[in-house]
């Protein structure tokens, strides 16, 4: 009863959000309260809201404050010199400002932060892809697929949160991996070509249908469908104080020195002030950006109140337990490629902690009984992490959908086939390298 309720909660609100019959808020909200009630769980629901929205509280802070001080420094143009110098070298060529995004996302995700990577990417593409022309989701499915492969490496979280739960070491994970990891790196370079490529056909189509259309009137509206928004040039301001602080910002994040939320709050409160002094300055230079701030703010925590119910209903766990149950027993031999498979979707539906804590020892015990050694399943569960970043049941799919000025259900339906891709590719390259193999 419970997998079913799980199921249909997931599916449902997938449904309604990327059909566009309901806002994901709304739909984030209401879907795990009607189908909680159907559970049974009605007097409890709120109590489970709560427990959800505590739980998302300390990222809906760490997010939140991280957008501000980046609005900030976009508002202070430090990324106008770098956007400079990408614009310099990729010119107007699509094909070229696609693989620079792709690049870019390799740089900066690195350090396995993924809230720095998408505001460091968005704010220096999305300008771009505005005055090109070219579909803003591109940058957001980048992101999607690249940084779950770099969380492959050992600071990147779930490789640490694997070796914890079936006790074995780092490096027996990782090491073997490293082939898998630049080949799955290398398929997204791939990607970001045919995609740049795509976006270069469409626009030169569009421009040919301008200049074929004979009315003025038309005339017009082809060149308004072709000629994009002007990219905003900011000249940097405190630009030699602003940048060693991002910097600063940037290593806290990812050697974690301190409560995240605690940091960039921190960060957010120097930079404003030493930025913009004047009280009435600040609020004419962020009031602009506070629908951006209050749509992260209410996604994030409705968020919450959904995983929530799912997690505290125990419909999660019921789900996991079920997937795992179908597997028959005469697979025993392959239960890695099991594992990589099942990932994908354990990681649409769980949180990194309740997929690498919770159901990797279980699938380790199940094929320890098998011979399969600990390490290959570690792998393995590496597999599904491109899939992770679309999931619903996170926050940073609603902090990029706001950045991009775009719907959940439009990223989702333009990045899902892509991020499975990427999953599949990668696992046949930790087949073909020897990290995941059969007993």
């Amino acid at each position: 009863m419970l997998t079913l309720l799980g199921f249909c909660s997931i599916s449902f609100f997938t449904v309604l959000v990327m059909t566009k019959r309901l806002s994901a808020v709304a739909a984030l909200i209401l879907v795990p309260v009607v189908f909680g009630i159907i559970g049974g769980f009605g007097p409890d629901l709120g109590d489970m809201m709560v427990s959800g929205i505590v739980e998302t509280a300390p990222t809906a802070v760490m997010l939140v404050f991280a957008l501000l001080y980046f609005l900030v420094m976009v508002e202070c143009g430090l990324f106008e010199p770098f956007v400079r110098k990408i614009i310099a070298v990729v010119g107007d060529d699509p094909i070229k400002i696609v693989m620079g995004t792709a690049v870019l996302v390799m740089i900066v995700g690195l350090d396995g932060d993924g809230a720095t990577a998408v505001l460091i990417t968005v704010s220096s593409m999305y300008p771009i892809y505005r005055r090109i022309g070219l579909n803003p989701l591109i940058i957001a499915m980048l992101l999607g697929i690249i940084s779950p492969i770099l969380n492959w490496m050992p600071w990147g979280g779930p490789a640490a949160r694997t070796a914890i739960a079936l006790k074995i070491e780092v490096a027996d994970i990782v090491v073997p991996m490293l082939p898998a990891f630049f080949i799955s790196l290398a398929s997204t370079l791939v990607f970001a070509y045919y995609l740049g490529r795509s976006e270069k056909r469409r626009l030169a189509e569009e421009a040919v249908r301008a200049t074929s259309d004979e009315t003025p009137e038309a005339a017009s509206t082809a060149e308004a469908a072709t000629i994009h928004e002007p990219r905003k040039v900011i000249e940097p301001r405190n630009f030699w104080f602003n940048l060693p602080l991002t910097v600063v910002l940037m290593v806290g994040l990812a050697v974690d020195v301190v409560p995240l939320p605690a940091l960039v709050m921190a960060a957010f409160a120097l930079a404003v002030t030493v930025n913009f002094p004047n009280l009435s300055q600040q609020r004419e230079r962020l009031q602009p950006h506070s629908g951006t701030v209050v749509m992260l703010i209410t996604l994030i925590l409705a968020a919450g109140a959904f995983t929530g119910i799912l997690d505290e209903s125990g419909m999660v766990e019921a789900m996991s337990n079920n997937i795992i149950s179908i597997v028959p027993e005469s697979w025993g031999g392959f239960f890695a490629f099991v594992t990589a498979v099942l990932s994908m979707p354990l990681l649409i539906i769980m949180s990194t902690d309740s997929f690498f804590l919770g159901v990797v020892p279980v699938l380790g015990e199940t094929a320890a009984a098998f011979s399969v050694p600990p390490e290959v399943i570690a792998r393995a569960s590496l597999i599904g992490m491109p899939c992770h970043s679309l999931s619903p049941l996170i926050a940073p799919i609603y902090f990029l959908a706001t950045l991009l000025r775009t719907d959940i259900g439009s990223l989702q339906r333009f990045a899902w086939p892509w991020s499975f891709g990427l999953s599949f590719i990668a696992l046949i390259g930790a087949t073909l390298t020897g990290a995941i193999y059969a007993v």
